[in-house]
């Protein structure tokens, strides 16, 4: 069993995981399986894998494509890292760095498949979707299921859900219950996966616009519209351009109602 295998190495090598630092080691193989038949893997992909700890993800995507770049925090974690994977392999490269801060590739596609620490979530996607140079083609991650629940609701019921459905067309594959874990978290997790599109829904500049327009409106997202949009100058005006009810609260709105409204803000704010 995995299981029995990573109590083995963990106890042998002399590892402790921190779980303040979401050290929370993936042992069931059906979802390591489901994981992989996610990604939608070709033998040619190249993988960016988050947070890799000592490898039991890692080894499985090495037996599918053809190069994974590993991105490990904890410095500790590497030497185990390139034991459990097998020394010297010459598909992986592990980088000793903060996935927040290490720069995507630009010079390849690249697709993600991680585990990640939950609490980096919504900065991962930020940094990967909009400040890379180069987006992924897709991302298949194992996160906090209530945070993927949200962004795969119909509805916008998150700045989160803006943001994926801006750059592409997010599905759930998958609940995980904490039991798949060693140690077990305290939450239920879920299989995310995203599809991105070739080209976002609009550019850098307008998609920041529209963040910051989620953002008013979700930290009223009890109140209609005419209480939050329509507070700023010329809200009023372009709800009305852009057909958008006044009474209707944020999480109602669809991703192209969001471009909508920004367009038409732009439009108004021109004419001043």
């Amino acid at each position: 069993m995995l299981l029995d295998e990573i109590r083995q190495f963990l106890k042998q090598n002399g590892i402790y995981l921190d779980t303040d630092k979401g050290q929370h080691f993936l042992i069931d193989e059906f979802v390591l399986e489901d994981i992989i038949a996610a990604a939608h893997l070709k033998p040619t992909d190249r993988i960016v894998e988050i947070g890799p700890g000592i490898g039991i993800l890692t080894r499985e995507l090495l037996k599918s494509v053809s190069h994974v770049t590993a991105i490990e925090i904890d410095n500790t974690l590497i030497p185990f890292l390139r034991v459990f994977t097998g020394i010297g392999n010459p598909k992986l490269t592990i980088v000793q760095g903060s996935a927040l801060e290490v720069p995507m590739p630009s010079d390849h596609p690249y697709t993600i498949v991680a585990n990640i620490p939950y609490h980096i979530t919504s900065p991962l996607l930020t940094h990967t979707l909009i400040e890379a140079e180069r987006r992924p083609t897709s991302l298949t991650l194992l996160i906090q299921r209530e945070v993927a629940e949200n962004i795969c609701s119909e509805e916008s019921s998150s700045i989160l859900t803006v943001l994926v459905r801006l750059f592409g067309t997010p599905s759930l594959v998958r609940l995980v219950e904490p039991e798949c874990f060693f140690p077990q978290p305290k939450v239920d997790s879920a299989v995310l996966h995203i599809e991105c599109f070739a080209e976002p829904k609009a550019n850098r500049e307008t998609v920041q616009h529209i963040l910051k327009l989620a953002k008013l409106a979700f930290t009223q997202r009890r109140k209609m519209l005419r209480n939050s949009i329509g507070a700023m100058p010329k809200g009023p005006e372009a709800m009305l351009e852009a057909k958008i009810d006044p009474k209707r609260r944020p999480q109602t709105l669809t991703i192209d109602e969001w471009i909508a409204l920004d367009a038409a803000l732009q439009h108004l704010r021109g004419k001043i």
